[in-house]
């Protein structure tokens, strides 16, 4: 079973300078437990939502606006994917991984896989792109 892990910070972090050696290490000790355990995927870490774009559709109207958003009380920093056996070890490799911040907002997600979906969803749809 596939997981996404998602880590959430307040907006003022800022991760433009290099973390510390303390937290590397956290860091590099966690992936390599996970590593070794065969349930680590992929991981990344993300640069400041003001580096980035956000697009938002309504009523079939595109927007785009450049980071930062105003509107933002906590931003996404990175992820990590597993595929483990049930949901429970997806959390717990979730909660070892919260571990090495001091103040973070973890989200765990099962990832949607072709066998989710009923034999009518694999069906060709009709499908008319927004212009």
């Amino acid at each position: 079973m596939r997981h996404m892990i998602v880590f959430k910070v307040d907006e003022y972090y800022d991760n433009t300078n290099p973390p510390p050696p303390e937290f590397v290490a956290k860091m590099g000790a966690y992936m390599d437990q996970a590593n070794k355990a065969g349930v680590l995927l992929a991981t990344d870490g993300l640069k400041h939502p003001r580096t980035g774009t956000r697009i938002t559709v309504t009523n079939g109207e595109r927007k785009v606006t450049d980071g930062p958003y105003a509107e933002a009380k906590e931003v996404i920093a990175g992820f990590v994917m597993v595929d483990v056996r049930s949901p429970e070890e997806a959390v717990e490799w979730a909660s070892r991984f919260a571990d090495i911040f001091d103040d973070v907002e973890v989200e765990v997600r099962p990832i949607m896989e072709l066998q989710d979906l009923e034999p009518k969803d694999l069906e060709p749809q009709d499908f008319e792109p927004h212009t």
